[in-house]
């Protein structure tokens, strides 16, 4: 015994061990001197568990080979089953069933990461195919020096050199005079590219040797709203550049090239090479140039249009209003009526129907006397509500848009015209004037003079707000034409979004 320790409820002994206690052996000092001639030898029982562990030490080395064997010979499928139902979550048993475990859920660790928005593809360049006429043995109209084929190629090869510049993919049908086509395959080309516009350059001549006749023709066959916008679109690019004669702008279904395309196409014949004078311009680099920016331009506004806000002053009325609503249903076209309350309340349905086709409404004013609208500020903001009443209480709609009677400044507003804008706006109402006009409101015009007053009003400008009137008979005469007037345009109607038009 070592020692001995007392603990609250418990004795410790400790002991010491010596590296070799005589207990642990059978014999005494006498029995090691003994150990030679006896069959048991000192510690026999220590020799014994020297051979228990060296077998067991052999044995867990064959162990050990044998899990190593196994697993190099075990087939492969095998083990990636094993894989896939350790996977799974499922303890294969020995009959090659499946023991099903079940897995606690583990928290998604990108829950609140938002997924990356698709991004948008990229828009698709317009492909035009510009379709030089004739060629190789087909040389076209000839006078003179003059061959068809080799100035239809300059004034192609001109135009696809510009269209290149302004961002589109061209594909010329030949690029070279020696190059013969026929008619379908010039057609199979277009349509085995997938091209988006389809144009065809020609030049003219009368029977005559020698002719007065002059001046540009342009032609479409279907009286598609594409094919026959191209063709306007074209035909006044190439006048506005050279300031040549205008001929025809006209449809036929007798030429295959534009008949047989199924894309929108047209062809133009940019002179006479019969006339001595016009053919001396069409031989010309310099006129060569205009005819391709003509083309160009034309094309250019096809795909780029100008934007132009169609906006109808006092309706509604129950005759106009409607023949007007008819023809901008027709072409699919948007615009904007600035409604008089007063003649809402007379033709309720006209009104509903201009909001059911998805035009805007603005207010104009309830009752169309200058003299008392514009009496005070208050006075116009009494007038107004009882407009916006009346158009809310008839179509549902809340107006936010307005138009001043006689615009926002004249002479019947002078001293009050700046306090109403300011009222007006600090409410959330936004007004707009004009910068285009019909003059529709003067009296005895003709449909063409209104259309003529339309196109010098415009200025060209890329955003043009006109102003016609769908209570005046003419304007629906002549709205029509006005549409096709403007094919470098494209028609929508205002809305809160538009920078507005103001005095």
């Amino acid at each position: 015994m070592y020692g001995r320790a007392r603990g609250k409820g418990y004795e410790v002994r400790l002991v010491r061990v010596s590296a070799w206690d005589s207990r642990t052996c059978a014999g005494s000092r006498a029995g090691l001197q003994g150990r030679a001639g006896s069959n048991s030898g000192v510690c026999s029982g220590s020799r014994a568990g020297r051979i228990a562990a060296v077998l067991m030490t052999v044995m867990l080395t064959l162990s050990i080979c044998l899990s190593v064997l196994y697993f190099c010979l075990l087939p492969a499928d095998s083990f990636q089953g094993e894989k896939a139902a350790a996977s799974s979550g499922n303890t294969p048993l020995s009959d090659g069933s499946e023991m099903k475990t079940t897995q606690m859920p583990q928290q998604e660790a990108t829950a609140d990461v938002e997924p990356e928005p698709t991004p948008e593809p990229e828009p698709k360049t317009p492909l035009i195919v510009l379709d030089p006429g004739h060629g190789g043995e087909d040389e076209g109209c000839m006078r003179e020096e003059a061959l068809e084929k080799e100035i239809n190629l300059e004034i192609a090869m001109r135009a696809a050199a510009r269209l290149r510049e302004m961002g589109f993919d061209v594909l010329l049908t030949r690029g070279d005079n020696d190059t013969d086509l026929t008619l379908e395959e010039r057609v199979a080309i277009a349509e085995e590219a997938e091209a988006d516009i389809y144009v065809s350059i020609h030049q003219n001549a009368c029977e005559e040797k020698q002719s007065s006749v002059k001046g540009i023709e342009t032609w479409y066959c279907d009286d598609s709203e594409g094919s026959r916008r191209l063709a306007r679109l074209v035909h006044t690019g190439v006048l506005g550049k050279t300031g040549a004669k205008e001929r025809e702008l006209c449809e036929t279904d007798e030429l295959y090239v534009i008949r047989e395309t199924s894309m929108p196409s047209c062809l133009i014949e940019t002179g006479f090479l019969s006339n001595r004078e016009e053919r001396k311009l069409l031989c010309d680099p310099g006129y060569q140039d205009k005819l391709a920016a003509g083309i160009a331009d034309g094309i250019n506004y096809y795909f780029n249009p100008k934007t132009m806000y169609l906006t109808f002053d006092d309706g509604p009325s129950q005759e106009n209003t409607t023949a007007v609503l008819d023809i901008l249903k027709e072409h699919n076209i948007k615009a904007t009526f600035f409604l008089v309350g007063e003649n809402v309340r007379k033709h309720p349905e006209v009104a509903r129907r201009i909001a059911e086709e998805g035009h805007t409404i603005g207010i104009h004013c309830n009752r169309h006397e200058y003299d008392v609208i514009y009496e005070s500020v208050e006075s116009y903001l009494a007038d107004f509500q009882a407009a916006y009443d009346a158009i809310y209480e008839v179509t549902g709609v809340e107006v936010k848009l307005f138009r001043f009677p006689g615009g926002s400044i004249n002479a019947y507003n002078a001293d009050v015209h700046e306090e109403i804008i300011a009222e007006m706006t600090e409410r959330g109402f936004i007004y707009f004037d004009w910068n285009g006009c019909l003059e529709d409101a003067v009296a005895k015009t003709t449909p063409e003079q209104l259309i003529k007053n339309a196109r010098e009003s415009t200025l060209g400008r890329k955003k043009v707000v006109m102003l016609a009137h769908d209570i005046v008979y003419n304007t629906t005469l002549c709205l029509e034409e006005l549409i096709d007037s403007f094919p470098e345009y494209k028609f929508e109607p205002l809305t809160e979004d538009v920078k507005p038009v103001q005095f």
